[in-house]
């Protein structure tokens, strides 16, 4: 039986929420895509790319994926795993072998491909902790900040922290991925950029997309939340989020030292990011064979609770077990997620839907009131 369409209506409202959030002043700019069935039934591009110049957002736009980054790198890393450059059952040692961190009381387990996608591997985030936390205190980046810092220090500084919990145990949003790009880098003696562009860029065409800038005259500019309305970030600016803080430099994407971060380091337009989830929701191909794609988008973590109720997570994002726990219209299976530079998107297989918001306003464009609005406008609730 084929999905039920969307109403006439979704359109307005999702008009309706757009001039809220920008008449409010939560957020400054953005692009909304809205597909079904195949068919791109909502395009907007809103409010300003340049607040300072002007500039209105154009379709186009690019935008500092962020988090976005981790589906693209982890259908990559599936397509490696087809190849047979590497397995989920790997251990990482297999590929860095001097990334060796240890549990609190000394004993070193192993960690696997499989954990670093499901992000079950004992580590984690800075921003997701409190002030002052083992990760700031090594000065660990999640990806996101000190611009020309190397893969090798980063993943010491990683790596000189006590895990969080025995690996396979718990879950843990955490910068599995950065770890998960360097395995990926070695198991082929390709860069994670290169391989990014040869597996997922170059076969989807997503010309807009990459570990570098395509085209800086269509880079939005960034901003974040601030009391008195949305602020331009300059070189380093620290965002709040839950109990922690966000470290975010912008203009690390233009230093070639800067490693490759696999769960943050991309930049790319919406109709690039809405080209890979199709393409996923689709089967797959050219990129990954449907019974990956399966596996990709199924809860992997059964027995095993997220920091998001009624969210679990399969190889590469979040799963949904439970809208009522969630407080959501999607489907069970839906799977998600975004991008603290301020994106949201999910998939609704159930109706063939799939959604892409990116923004340039940290975190209003990410979690919260906008990107809710934006989801309940297109079910209509």
């Amino acid at each position: 039986m084929a999905a039920a369409p969307l109403d006439r209506d979704f359109g307005k409202r999702i008009d309706h929420v757009v001039h809220a959030a920008i008449e409010e002043r939560r957020v400054v700019g953005g692009v909304i895509l809205v597909a079904q069935h195949g068919q791109t039934l909502y395009r907007r591009a809103f409010g300003l790319a340049d607040r300072e110049q002007g500039k209105p957002t154009a379709e186009d736009a690019i935008f500092r994926l962020s988090s976005v980054t981790k589906p693209i790198v982890a259908a990559a890393a599936l397509a490696l795993v087809e190849a047979g450059s590497l397995a989920l059952h790997d251990p990482v040692a297999k590929f860095v072998p001097e990334f060796r961190p240890r549990m609190l009381d000394g004993e070193e387990p192993a960690i696997t491909v499989r954990q670093l996608l499901t992000h079950t591997a004992g580590l984690a985030y800075g921003f997701a902790q409190s002030a002052g936390n083992a990760y700031e205190r090594a000065c660990v980046s999640d990806g996101l900040d000190q611009p020309g810092l190397s893969m090798a220090d980063n993943l010491a500084r990683i790596a000189s922290v006590p895990l969080a919990y025995e690996p396979g145990t718990r879950w843990g949003y955490s910068v599995a991925m950065d770890l998960l790009g360097e395995i990926m880098a070695r198991a082929t003696g390709v860069s994670l950029p290169d391989i990014v562009d040869n597996v997922i860029v170059g076969p989807l065409g997503m010309s807009d997309s990459g570990f570098v800038v395509r085209d800086e005259k269509r880079l939005a500019v960034p901003y974040a939340d601030d009391p008195s309305g949305p602020a331009r970030m300059g070189e380093h600016h620290l965002v709040p989020f839950g109990d922690g803080l966000i470290s975010l430099a912008p203009a690390r994407t233009f230093n070639p030292a800067s490693f490759p971060s696999g769960g943050a380091g991309m930049n790319g337009s919406a109709g690039d990011v809405l080209k890979f989830l199709e393409t996923i929701r689709t089967g797959g191909g050219p990129v990954i064979r449907p019974e990956t794609v399966r596996a990709m988008t199924t809860d992997a973590i059964h027995g095993i609770e997220t920091t998001r109720a009624g969210w679990g997570w399969g190889l590469g994002f979040a799963v949904l077990r439970d809208p009522t726990a969630a407080q959501t219209p999607q489907a069970v299976g839906t799977w998600r997620w975004g991008g603290v530079y301020g994106h949201s998107w999910f998939v609704d297989p159930t109706r063939d839907l799939t959604v892409v918001s990116l923004t340039n306003t940290s975190i209003a464009g990410m979690a919260g009131a906008f990107p809710d609005a934006v989801r309940d406008a297109i079910y209509g609730v």
